[in-house]
């Protein structure tokens, strides 16, 4: 089913919660199908560009646009409430006159005819169109896969329902050893549950980083007493009378008991609509650099979206708020006829515990591996990712300096010296001179 950003009102929601009814006779505006970081920085921008007419915002959820990483964060610790991680306020569509339909799914997109069909039947004519869908998670198929206790963790409804089994002493198995499984995994063990993280690789955030930062997190959260099981493959879930989940079965016959699963397995982009479109897609939305589709009239934002990256001179699909953020403002741009390309180095960051790990660029197919600190008994360090000697990648773990002078060097395709960038007694300044 086409996503566009999970609630039952299919019906216009204005910024002040008051509700509306929409039809195709409205004056043709800018509408935009998602309700996340892009499509929010999306409306702030069009703003900024001028635009007067009209714009529509439709979201799946019943909440307005909000940040998705606290969730698995300080959100998920109960740190800081909806407030927090809520992208504006809603006095803020009001007063820049969007239209907010919360609750309401998407269902059709006529690019022939400029409109989109929401699930109860509304019509909504378009000028121009923003895809912002996002993505949603990857689930995992195996027998048990629908027993009460499985969770995943994409939205606000998802970390209020896995918060319900924070008890202290509760067992909780975490399937999946990336970002996701380590973050909840952090929060779950500060909050005394039980937790057993299981991935099918070799090592935890195999497909983001260095086996030298891999063994670092796999130190931190051994620490910390979080049992981390690689090499595991999932074969099933085993449940009670009552359907509820009582223990993963992995591949080779093994059962780890538990009271809840998290499954945290990856996303994957919402290209459903796009698809309905005739547009182009590819590993995602294709756009060019300045977010259009194959449609001239139709723009896509974010997770959903495969772009021309000119720094690594080929295409990507990212998953980061950099990207959608970025996006959003490219996006915004263009649909008001300002062309400001979009090329960037992609930026990422993950907190666990009390370190941050910040990643500045791409590290596949690096060729060396330097490193600035001592990741075997330290806190904070640094894994720069060299091919042929340039610079591609940082891991930057409580190391910002590192990571801000790493983003600009990987836009220069700075070539460095090996041995200077692994010395700490000379300046990440002085590095770059060099």
């Amino acid at each position: 089913m086409p996503k566009s950003g999970s609630g039952p009102t299919g019906r216009t929601r204005t910024a002040r919660g008051e509700k509306t009814s929409m039809s195709a006779s409205a004056s043709p505006g800018i509408v935009i199908i998602g309700a996340g970081q892009a499509a929010s920085q999306a409306v702030v921008s069009l703003r900024a560009e001028g635009f007067e007419g009209a714009i529509t915002l439709i979201g799946d959820e019943a909440e307005p646009p909000y940040q998705r990483p606290p969730l698995s964060k300080k959100f998920l610790a109960g740190e800081i409430g909806f407030d927090r991680v809520e992208l504006k306020p809603s006095e803020f569509y009001a007063n820049a006159h969007c239209t907010l339909m919360l609750g309401t799914r998407v269902t059709a997109l006529d690019a022939k005819a400029k409109t989109v069909t929401t699930s109860d039947g509304h019509v909504i004519a378009y000028t121009k169109l923003l895809i912002a869908t996002g993505s949603r998670v990857r689930e995992i198929n195996v027998p048990g896969f629908d027993l009460k206790g499985v969770h995943y963790l994409r939205s606000v409804g998802d970390v209020h329902e896995i918060q319900s089994h924070f008890k202290a002493g509760a067992r909780m198995v975490i399937v999946g050893g990336g970002y996701i499984g380590l973050e909840v995994a952090a929060v779950a063990k500060k909050n005394g549950l039980d937790v057993t993280v299981l991935e099918t690789a070799d090592r935890v955030l195999a497909r983001v980083v260095d086996p030298i930062v891999s063994r670092f997190y796999e130190r931190v959260h051994g620490a910390a007493g979080v049992k981390i099981c690689t090499g595991v493959t999932v074969a099933g879930f085993e449940g009670d009378a009552d359907n509820n989940v009582t223990g993963v079965a992995s591949g080779d016959g093994k059962i780890f008991p538990c009271d809840f699963v998290v499954v945290g397995i990856g996303i994957l982009p919402n290209t459903e609509l796009a698809d309905l479109a005739g547009l182009k897609v590819e590993n995602g939305i294709v756009v060019d650099e300045c977010t259009r589709t194959s449609d001239s009239d139709i723009f896509a934002a974010g997770d959903c979206t495969n772009h021309p990256n000119g720094v690594f001179d080929r295409r990507l699909r990212l998953e980061s708020v950099q990207n959608a953020i970025e996006q959003g403002k490219t996006a915004a741009a263009a649909m008001t006829g300002k062309d400001k390309p979009y090329n960037q180095v992609p930026w990422f960051w993950s907190d666990q515990y009390d370190l941050k790990l910040q990643i500045a660029g791409l590290s596949q197919g690096y060729t060396q591996a330097v490193t600035r600190g001592n990741p075997e008994t330290d806190n904070n360090f640094a894994v720069f990712y060299l091919k042929d000697g340039v610079l591609i990648a940082v891991d930057a773990v409580n190391r910002p300096p590192e990571f801000m002078m790493s983003k600009m060097l990987i836009a220069q395709h700075a070539k460095l010296d090996p041995a200077r960038l692994a010395d700490e007694t000379i300046n990440m300044k002085e590095v770059a001179k060099a």
